[in-house]
């Protein structure tokens, strides 16, 4: 029988050349926030650049120089506005041209720190307080209008531009929340619809019809009229994209809907609406945790924690990664379970996050408040139970999943959550992961996770419990079922079957 790495080794090299030999006959153009690459000027007073680590630039390194791609995004730092467009090698087989918008700094703030971040996120993070909030008021307004509205507008104008003088049909690849005006937008900029492909794929997670209650009517309908622009809705889960369906069935008037075939059509224009959920690049990070720093880092680790069993956790301090009560959950189990105490360490290894958006500030006080409170409740003079490490490093987040005995990820809401899929890639110690239902990665990972409603925090104990004590042959057993899932179903995946998808519908 075949080796099933060898397996998945082939069937990564399929997808590659599949996409390739799809995208070498027609024009890419991703449209982002956040562009592949950030600028900054260097010592030297020449402008250098560092490249991102996110999924949708990782999957397009691999690609061959045959592909033209255009990289369209906001301009962020300092560096990013003396950027000119021009071609950025992404790394040795994969050059992007890279094209920065900029917009007045009111504009932007309006646009990002008013109505993307928090209203939408909050609101599809299930995290607002409704009694309380959110209060859309004149300044609410104003920013939809002068900063979200126009700044989707001057994406979509650039799209429309290159759409235009392009030899080659585009395939346009919008990603996530902020640009959910932009594909209606390039339909009206450009009338031809069969001269281009419009994709957009949402990263966060998309609430019930009901909570879409909460927008106004202008702008709730502007989101779903722009969605509905594209020819292929992409989401996380299934259940994220029959949310979508029910909330234009709902909140879109003249729009119709069909579950059975994931189809939205409105204005003569049909919207598939389909799930890909999105990984990680698992050659890169099996790579990376070889490196000497990661190597550095674990021995570290080691060194300090190593004498007990690791629960880990690795987080951003964003209120839906539900960290308090992760802390809450820990306690209760030395409660309930007092022969842990003193041979168990929780270690939390938290990026500071928003630290400009006041929940977020008060959210890192709070789960510091928790910990503290685990800390003097069960510890003692050698032994502290709770340790957090704040700060982004990424070789020691990856360090520390190498020896944890628990993976903690209790999100209250996430559209994916990747750490959950590196966990099991890199661990050396068979660790069993405890997962939220909440999350993304429960509709992959359930079979060989522990799953835990994330508002429990007596399950969750029990679950951090059960994972400890769990028998050997067990452990292995669900960490080889993770591990596998993860490799086979990495990141080329999940852009090998959006292609799929417009390569069968014709589009």
């Amino acid at each position: 029988m075949e080796n099933k790495g060898n397996q998945n080794e082939k069937n990564g090299q399929y997808c590659k050349e599949h996409i390739d030999e799809f995208l070498s006959r027609r024009a890419l153009i991703i449209a982002s926030n956040r562009g592949p690459v950030t600028f900054f000027t260097g010592e030297n007073g020449e402008l250098e650049y560092e490249r991102g680590g996110g999924g949708l630039v990782t999957a397009l390194s691999g690609l061959t120089r045959n592909i033209k791609a255009c990289w369209i995004a906001h301009a962020i730092t300092e560096g990013d506005n003396l950027w000119e467009e021009g071609d950025i090698p992404i790394d040795d087989h994969c050059a992007i041209s890279v094209k920065l918008i900029t917009s007045e700094p009111k504009a932007y703030d309006g646009y990002y720190n008013v109505i993307s971040n928090p209203l939408l996120w909050f609101l599809q993070h299930n995290m607002w307080d409704t009694v309380r909030a959110p209060n859309i008021d004149s300044a609410t307004w104003t920013a939809w209008d002068k900063g979200y509205t126009a700044v989707n507008m001057q994406f979509a104008q650039s799209i429309a531009e290159i759409i235009q003088n392009s030899r080659q049909k585009p395939l346009i690849m919008i990603q996530d929340y902020h640009l959910y005006l932009v594909p209606g937008m390039v339909r009206k900029l450009v009338r031809d619809a069969r001269s281009y492909t419009l994709l957009h794929f949402i990263h966060i997670p998309w609430p019930g019809a009901e909570d879409w209650s909460l927008l106004p009517p202008r702008m709730r309908e502007a989101i779903l009229e722009g969605l509905c622009g594209v020819d292929l809705l992409g989401f996380q889960t299934h259940e994220d994209s029959l949310n979508f369906i029910r909330t234009c069935e709902s909140h879109l008037p003249r729009a119709h809907v069909n579950y059975r075939q994931g189809r939205v059509w409105y204005r003569n224009h049909a919207t598939l609406v389909r799930d890909f959920p999105i990984s990680i690049d698992v050659d890169a990070l099996k790579e990376l945790a070889e490196s000497e720093d990661v190597q550095h880092h674990r021995l570290q680790l080691i060194d300090r924690f190593g004498e007990r069993q690791l629960i880990v956790r690795v987080d951003r301090t964003e209120p839906s990664k539900n960290i308090v009560r992760g802390f809450q959950a820990f306690g209760e189990m030395l409660d309930l379970h007092p022969e842990h105490r003193g041979k168990v360490l929780f270690l939390a290894l938290l990026v500071p996050s928003r630290m400009e958006v006041d929940e977020y500030q008060n959210y890192l006080d709070e789960l510091m408040a928790a910990a503290g409170r685990v800390n003097a409740s069960h510890g003692d003079s050698d032994w502290e139970p709770v340790r957090i490490i704040v700060g982004e490093n990424y070789a020691r987040a990856i360090a520390a999943m190498q020896i944890y005995n628990v993976l903690l990820v209790n999100s209250i809401a996430d559209g994916m959550n990747l750490v959950a899929k590196e966990g099991p890639v890199v661990n050396r110690q068979d660790g069993v992961v405890v997962l939220s239902d909440r999350t993304g990665a429960r509709q992959q990972m359930a079979t060989g996770a522990l799953i835990i409603s994330p508002c429990d925090i007596y399950s969750t104990a029990e679950a951090l419990h059960q994972a400890l004590v769990m028998p050997a042959e067990e452990r292995a057993d669900r960490a080889r079922r993770l591990r596998s899932m993860v490799e086979s179903e990495d990141i080329n995946d999940w852009l090998c079957r959006q292609i799929d998808v417009i390569r069968e519908k014709g589009l």
